[in-house]
C-alpha cells in the first residue's frame, strides 16, 4: 500500500504546479517576493509606508454551487475568475486596492490539466483586479469528493488610505444611486438556479434566442470584476460616499450594509435593463419577484452612492473603464434599509 493506492497522486500534484506556473507568472507584481512552491507567499509592504494611515482590508469567499455548472459543462477555466472576484469586489467597495489572492482548490482526485485550467481562471480574476497570485492549495480528497468533483475558493488582501475609506458615514438625503451592470448571475443563488434549470449537459447546451447564447453558457458567464471602475470613480476626484457589492441575498440583504442609521435607499427596478436570465428563472421557477430581489442581482453587480453634482463625471469614470453604469436611485432620510419600486 502507498499513498497513490490509498487516492493521493503525488506525481500529479508535482505536475499541476508545472502546468500552472505560466499562469501565475502573469500577475506578479514588484512587491511580491519569491517565485511559486514555497511554504509561504511572500509580498513586500514598502510601498504602504507612503499612505498616511494604511488600512489592510481582507476578504474570502468562494463560487457555490456554480462549479457544479463547471463540471456539468466540462468547462474549468472561468470559475476561477468568480472565486478572485467575490473577494476582490469586496475588498474594492470598502475602498481598498487588492495587493495579493491565494487560492485553495479541493477535489477529489487531481487531474493536472483541469487543475491548470482552474488556475488559469484565477490568474485572470487576478490580472483584472491586479492583485498578485502569490500561493495557493490543491487538496485531493479521495473519498470525501468524487473523482471528477471539485471546489475553488479563496482569499484577498488590499490596502487603502484610512482616509480613502468607505464607510457611508458622510451620506445624507439627496445623495445618487449608481449601479453598474452585472454580466448575470455571477455566484449567488446557484442552489435555486439547480432546482429551476435542468441540469442535464444537453439542457445547457441548448441555445435560447432571448439569451443569445446557450443556457450553460449564460448561467456560468464570470462574475464582473469592480476594481477597476471603482479607481476609475477615484482618480476622476470623486468621493464615493458608501458601496454595495450585490452577493447573496441581493439586494435586500447588501444595499443596507452601506447605509447609516437615518439614511434610507430608493431604487427604481426600470432605471436599467435586468438580464433576460433573471426573466427566464423567474418564469421558469415561478419565482416570486421579491424573492428574484432577496436572492440575485437582478443585473447590477455594484451599487455605490455619490453626490449629486458628481453623478456625470462617475458615470463617465465608469465608462471609461468598460463598464456600463446608470442612475438606479437616490438616498433619502429615514429608518436604514432599502426600497425597491
Amino acid at each position: 500500500m502507498d499513498y497513490k493506492k490509498a487516492g493521493v497522486d503525488i506525481e500529479a500534484g508535482y505536475r499541476s504546479v508545472e502546468l500552472m506556473k505560466e499562469h501565475v507568472k502573469k500577475t506578479m507584481r514588484e512587491e511580491v517576493l519569491g517565485g511559486l512552491g514555497g511554504f509561504s507567499g511572500a509580498f513586500s509592504l514598502s510601498k504602504i509606508k507612503e499612505m498616511e494611515e494604511p488600512v489592510l482590508l481582507s476578504g474570502t469567499d468562494g463560487c457555490g454551487t456554480k462549479v457544479k455548472i463547471a463540471m456539468i459543462l466540462d468547462k474549468h477555466d472561468t470559475i476561477g475568475i468568480d472565486a478572485v472576484a467575490m473577494c476582490v469586489n469586496d475588498i474594492a467597495c470598502a475602498g481598498g486596492e487588492p495587493l495579493f489572492f491565494l487560492d485553495y482548490i479541493a477535489c477529489g482526485k487531481n487531474e493536472p490539466e483541469k487543475i491548470a485550467d482552474i488556475v488559469k481562471g484565477v490568474a485572470e480574476g487576478c490580472l483584472q483586479s491586479g492583485a498578485a497570485l502569490i500561493g495557493g492549495e490543491t487538496a485531493e480528497h479521495p473519498g470525501l469528493m468524487k473523482p471528477d468533483e471539485y471546489d475553488v475558493a479563496g482569499f484577498a488582501v488590499g490596502v487603502c488610505d484610512r482616509k480613502d475609506m468607505i464607510t457611508g458615514d458622510d451620506l445624507k438625503d439627496g445623495d445618487v444611486l449608481i449601479g453598474m451592470a452585472s454580466s448575470g448571475i455571477h455566484s449567488n443563488g446557484f442552489s435555486l438556479v439547480r432546482q429551476v434549470f435542468n441540469m442535464k449537459r444537453e439542457a445547457l447546451d441548448t441555445y435560447y434566442d432571448s439569451l443569445g447564447t446557450t443556457l450553460g453558457e449564460a448561467l456560468l458567464a464570470p462574475t464582473k470584476i469592480y476594481v477597476k471602475a471603482l479607481k476609475s470613480i477615484k482618480d476622476a476626484g470623486v468621493k464615493i460616499k458608501a458601496c454595495s457589492h450585490i452577493t447573496g441575498g441581493g439586494f435586500y440583504e447588501n444595499v443596507p450594509r452601506m447605509l447609516k442609521e437615518g439614511t434610507h435607499a430608493v431604487i427604481k427596478k426600470d432605471s436599467y435593463p435586468i438580464p433576460p436570465v433573471f426573466q427566464m428563472l423567474s418564469n421558469d421557477g415561478d419565482v416570486e419577484e421579491h424573492m428574484m430581489y432577496n436572492t440575485f442581482n437582478m443585473g447590477l453587480g455594484m451599487v455605490l452612492a455619490v453626490e449629486k453634482d458628481d453623478v456625470e463625471r462617475t458615470m463617465d469614470a465608469i465608462r471609461a473603464a468598460g463598464e456600463d453604469p446608470y442612475v438606479v436611485g437616490h438616498i433619502e432620510a429615514g429608518e436604514k434599509g432599502v426600497t425597491l419600486c
